[in-house]
């Protein structure tokens, strides 16, 4: 999910768990909930950095623990020389490592997922079931935050006092409204599924079915299907009684097997990239000197992600051997 869910999911944990400690303890849980997202970076030195950085080594569980402890110790250390130090520091390095598991989950309900059991395993945990921007979600910890101070002041000016905490009750039941939204979002997830898995497609059985959310919508889902042809893009609705037509997608026909297609997938950015990709779909075209061969990933524009969306180049020549190959951002693909 982007940093925004993540700072503010960070800071009403903090209010929920300890409403009395220091801004400064506050910002230690809000940096432990957030520094995963530094991997965002790799971008700047481009796909293959990107690719091989995001959601991998920093969303760990290893590394989220690490950091969370280096920043509680350093905090401590700092803030005992001031005297400024105004929660134990158990509570502080519970909440930290929460907020960092709490960011490691979160991402893991999306479509990119994370590799939570790196180093041991690169396998990334993806449940489908938020979109990487929820203005739910968003709305539901704004909420959290805000009203308990709105409410503070209306009370103020009554001259009403209120010995408990301030924003606790707040922010517990917005952590509360958000695990029972996923819940919901993960139920109709798993019934979208089903209605899938249990149709044909132009006669062929599914082989793989993924389904991902729209940001706004809660009934809107965009679904993809692989079959022993094809794979389809379809939007379905998940309203009870709706109905679905698995004739109504767009099809898209898998190439047929071409020397040319088997080098590239045998190329270094395409064993790179099809380890990462869900729903790879290559196309060739023939040039002058040979083929091109893209290979895309269909899951960035059903999740509504294509801002980074990454495309395999790949050209072959006359003889069918790689003549050079690399990972490029698909916007750029139009300026070539």
């Amino acid at each position: 999910m982007n940093v925004v869910t993540h700072a503010l999911a960070s800071l009403v944990l903090a209010r929920a768990v300890m409403p009395r400690a220091s801004y400064g303890a506050w910002a230690v849980v809000l940096v432990a909930g957030t520094i995963a997202d530094l991997d965002a970076l790799s971008a700047i030195s481009g796909p293959s950095a990107y690719l091989a950085w995001h959601h991998t080594y920093t969303h760990s569980l290893g590394v989220a623990f690490v950091a969370a402890a280096v920043l509680v110790t350093t905090y401590v250390l700092l803030a005992r020389r001031s005297a400024a130090l105004r929660v134990s520091v158990a509570a502080l390095s519970a909440t930290a490592a929460l907020a960092a598991c709490l960011h490691l989950a979160t991402d893991a309900c999306t479509s990119e997922g994370v590799a939570a059991l790196w180093p041991f395993s690169a396998r990334r945990m993806a449940a489908d079931w938020l979109a990487s921007v929820d203005p739910w979600i968003i709305a539901i910890l704004i909420a959290a935050l805000l009203l308990p101070e709105l409410l503070h002041l209306v009370s103020s000016e009554i001259g009403a006092k209120d010995k408990r905490p301030r924003g606790r009750v707040g922010a517990i039941l917005g952590i509360l409204l958000v695990m029972l939204y996923v819940g919901m979002r993960a139920t109709l997830h798993s019934n979208v599924v089903a209605a899938m898995q249990a149709r044909t497609y132009r006669t062929e059985l599914p082989r793989r079915i993924a389904a991902f959310p729209e940001s706004a919508s809660l009934f809107s889902w965009h679904g993809i299907v692989e079959t022993d042809s094809a794979l389809h893009q379809l939007t379905l609705n998940a309203l009870p009684g709706a109905s679905f037509d698995p004739e109504s997608g767009v099809t898209l026909f898998k190439p047929e097997s071409s020397p040319a297609l088997d080098r590239a997938r045998d190329s270094n950015a395409a064993k790179a990239f099809l380890q990462f990709a869900r729903f790879a779909k290559a196309t060739v075209e023939k040039t002058p000197s040979g083929s091109e061969v893209q290979i895309r990933d269909l899951r960035y524009a059903a999740a509504g992600e294509t801002r980074r969306e990454i495309v395999v180049l790949v050209n072959i020549d006359a003889s069918n051997n790689v003549a050079d190959d690399a990972l490029v951002w698909a916007r750029d693909i139009h300026h070539r």
